[in-house]
């Protein structure tokens, strides 16, 4: 019979125990975790697309009498998504190195790999040559973040290995 070998996103723990190590020699420049009132207006933004989404189709279903009930409903899951959610998106963090960002679950992406930084609200895109995408969500400063691995990426770029 074939060994059954487990899966790891079931063996997924949030948090530090999750990310790859620090190579020898590897120095540490930034950490980027969720900010909080981002998060909650990133959701509260959720919560305006569905409520403007129940607005424009009620009606088109003949169902307009329903908004009143709907609008709180929507607000309601939104609010109930964001708490559920709350504990695993702020116990993710990349670290940013002088060779590469490191993300939650192993994830990792050398820092000469990166194609593209792309903002997207208050999150931060992250494109590989090879065309692998990741992003560091709920972020203070999206700009800002962009800025310091651009330039961790550029000095990466001037170092010869």
């Amino acid at each position: 019979m074939p060994e059954i070998k487990r899966d790891r996103v079931q063996d997924y723990r949030p948090g530090p125990a999750s990310e790859l190590p620090l190579e020898p020699g590897e120095r540490l420049i930034a950490v980027f975790v969720a900010d909080r009132r981002r998060y909650w207006l990133d959701h509260a933004a959720m919560a305006a697309l569905g409520a403007a989404g129940v607005v424009a189709i009620l009606p088109f279903f003949d169902r307009a009498g329903q908004i009143p009930i709907a609008l709180p409903a929507v607000a309601a899951a939104v609010a109930a998504r964001g708490l559920y959610l709350a504990s695993e998106a702020f116990s993710r963090r990349w670290q940013l190195t002088d060779r590469r960002l490191i993300g939650p679950q192993g994830r990792q992406v050398m820092l000469l790999e990166i194609a593209a930084l792309r903002r997207m609200m208050g999150d931060v895109q992250i494109v590989t040559k090879g065309g692998a995408k990741h992003l560091i969500k709920h972020l203070a400063d999206s700009g800002a973040t962009i800025a310091t691995i651009e330039r961790a990426r550029d000095a990466r770029a001037k170092v010869k290995p």
